[in-house]
């Protein structure tokens, strides 16, 4: 039967395509290459909405029209097919995409999500509406580090549904709140989709990952300050925890000097000197302090860290081991405000103002700065007194000195809280929330600061991946194995969709079809803002039948070269599509995560129910994209401030 329905899909498309093929033919003078163009655009949206797949629609419909657009020349055709892939596949920046596709399938088949949903809605047990808001958190950490948006709302469906439900919450928050959830790793980084997008677009991934770090924590809490509100307004939506569901065992030795303890930190010390614990190990009580301490040295490392840097000595422009940081200028020698550099390496695009460093100047001819005294031929300049002046320590600024303090209120607090229950659960936080926020951060941090490229970032996070496996002793042939197969499939259909659209993008430049809709959008006159609205109403719509990878690989190239008509950047551009395609998932009817949260949900929660859950998440993502188009620093701040 499905042979059937298959075949049937085939007969139909062909006969779309030769029905339009022979209209062009009996038509050709009415007709010109730009409608062939658009012609072809609409036939590849029929066929994928026919279920066919994407990449081999799009280089056979390229191949069919690219042989109209060269006049039946077979030969040009073929030899635009092996330019177009040869061209996507020298793309270095791709590479990234099987590591960090393989470092989410390793983190995920080391079981840290049932550890890390427990310690968090524990944490955060006094919370109203906590086990929605802990699904919430789970989902981001979890998404961040995988970017796999059905193996999140799988899991999170087989973990969270059941114990929500079990609470009392209502089926339509708890649905809404897993897939909306689910669906963050499409925009926060390390995100395949930024990586796609950039390599489409022309844009450096470096900047796109900066600027997506904000929107995407603004989104996850604009989910959860929805999730806190509707546990207020409606607390039989969203009841507590139940009392026993919040208290955790203490461990044997530990519960021998904690009874009637109120503050951990305290009692420990106490025990140290006393000796009416002579039954507890000593060892057991360093362990137990040293955890205990753990903030406050990571405090004063932090401390020490930030220090070092906002009183390191600044090298004077007129100094020649200016080390990169100041820049002299050709017509005035001003000094330019230091900045990052992104990795020089895998075709990213170079920030504004970078370049090599000039040689030194030679004795014969050199241009002495301005302000610098002449010197004898041959003789060498000692450093003058300026010079080192200027390279004297500074100052901390205000700045360090509030957050040193408002750190320091904030430590206090936390061992004025501290109680050993609530030790217990920071235990389980640092077993399971800390070493995953740490391989993220790591990647992050090595790819935004400019200590690494997006490949060799990734490339860490896979040896990252394989580390946290191992340690959780979830490492075996079996689920590298499978791991590997995975990746390789994902990749694999990520990069035959870069060549069909290649081949499809060349053959609707060559037919004409991007100077049509460029001459069509020119002609009504919009504005800026009315382009921007137009352009994200029409991703907004697309998303209700095509995935994100299908948006991204076919109409971001109709849409990139009308930016530069409109003064629009294409990394804001990136941003808004990325939060717009966060649709791609939750809209209906075809709403992927909502089928993936039905294929293991309860047989009682209906998907009428998961996507009535689903509609309020969407229109939090509206009123996200209506913010980051209002205060456009949201998203760009970060990209300016590191590679300005």
């Amino acid at each position: 039967m499905k042979l059937r329905k298959e075949l049937w899909f085939g007969f139909t498309l062909m006969a779309l395509i030769l029905a339009s093929i022979a209209v062009v033919m009996l038509r050709a003078e009415a007709i010109t290459n730009g409608h062939l163009g658009l012609l072809m655009l609409a036939l590849i949206v029929v066929a994928i909405m026919l279920g066919f797949p994407t990449a081999f629609t799009l280089m056979g419909m390229g191949m069919i029209f690219t042989w109209l657009a060269y006049e039946r020349d077979t030969g040009k055709t073929l030899d635009l097919m092996v330019q177009s892939a040869f061209k996507v596949m020298s793309n270095d920046v791709l590479i990234s995409i099987p590591l960090f596709v393989f470092m989410g399938y390793l983190v995920e088949r080391a079981n840290l999500i049932e550890k890390l949903f427990k310690s968090l809605h524990l944490a955060m047990a006094r919370v109203p509406g906590s086990l929605a808001v802990a699904t919430l958190f789970t989902c981001a950490i979890f998404a961040t580090a995988t970017g796999i948006v059905g193996a999140v709302v799988t899991l999170m469906g087989l973990l969270a549904l059941p114990q929500m439900l079990k609470s009392g919450y209502d089926v339509r928050l708890s649905a809404g709140a897993i897939t909306a959830g689910g669906c963050l790793g499409i925009l926060i980084p390390p995100s395949v989709l930024l990586i796609v997008y950039g390599a489409t677009a022309g844009v450096s991934v470096v900047q796109l990952y900066a600027g997506a770090f904000f929107p995407g924590l603004m989104l996850a809490g604009l989910y959860i300050v929805f999730v806190i509100a509707v546990a207020v307004v409606k607390p039989g939506w969203a009841p507590p925890l139940a009392p026993e569901l919040r208290t955790v065992r203490l461990p044997l030795a530990t519960a021998r000097f904690a009874e009637g303890a109120e503050r951990a930190l305290p009692a420990l010390l106490q025990a140290l000197k006393g000796r009416r614990n002579a039954e507890v190990p000593t060892g057991h009580l360093l362990k137990q302090l040293a955890i205990v301490l753990l903030p406050l040295m990571l405090y004063a490392a932090v401390a020490i860290g930030a220090y070092r840097v906002v009183t390191a000595p600044v090298v004077a422009a007129d100094t020649p081991a200016a080390g990169g940081l100041a820049e002299i200028g050709a017509a005035d020698g001003a000094r330019e405000e230091p900045g990052l550099a992104e990795p020089p390496s895998e075709g990213l695009a170079e920030p504004p103002g970078s370049g090599e460093l000039a040689e030194p100047p030679s004795a014969a001819g050199a241009t002495e700065p301005p302000g610098a005294a002449p010197a004898a031929t041959g003789a060498v300049t000692e450093p003058s007194a300026a010079s080192a002046s200027t390279a004297a320590p500074r100052s901390a600024p205000r700045g360090y000195w509030i957050g040193l303090g408002t750190g320091a209120v904030a430590l206090l607090a936390f061992y004025a809280l501290l109680s050993f229950q609530r030790l217990e659960i920071f235990k389980m936080l640092l077993s399971s929330f800390f070493p995953l926020m740490t391989l993220i951060m790591a990647v992050l941090g090595s790819i935004v600061f400019g200590l690494a490229t997006p490949t060799e970032a990734a490339a860490v996070g896979a040896l990252g991946g394989l580390l946290l496996a191992a340690a959780y002793r979830q490492l075996s042939f079996g689920v590298v194995k499978e791991s590997v197969f995975l990746t390789a499939k994902t990749s694999a259909m990520v990069c035959w969709l870069f060549v069909g659209s290649a081949i499809f993008s060349s053959a609707f430049a060559l037919l004409g079809g991007q100077e049509l809709v460029e001459q069509w959008v020119l002609s009504l006159n919009l504005s800026k803002t009315e382009f921007m609205l137009l352009s994200q109403v029409i991703i907004f719509i697309l998303g209700w039948p095509l995935e994100w990878t299908e948006i991204i690989v076919i109409f971001m190239p109709i849409f990139v070269p009308l930016l530069d008509n409109f003064g629009v950047d294409p990394l804001f551009f990136g941003l808004l599509v990325a939060l717009n395609l966060q649709t791609a998932f939750l809209s209906p009817p075809v709403a992927m995560a909502a089928f993936y949260l039905k294929g293991v949900s309860p047989p009682h929660v209906t998907l009428n129910q998961i996507f009535a859950g689903m509609l309020p998440f969407m229109g939090i993502q509206i009123i996200a994209i209506a913010l980051l188009y209002a205060f456009p620093g949201i998203g760009l701040w970060l990209p300016e401030l590191l590679y300005r």
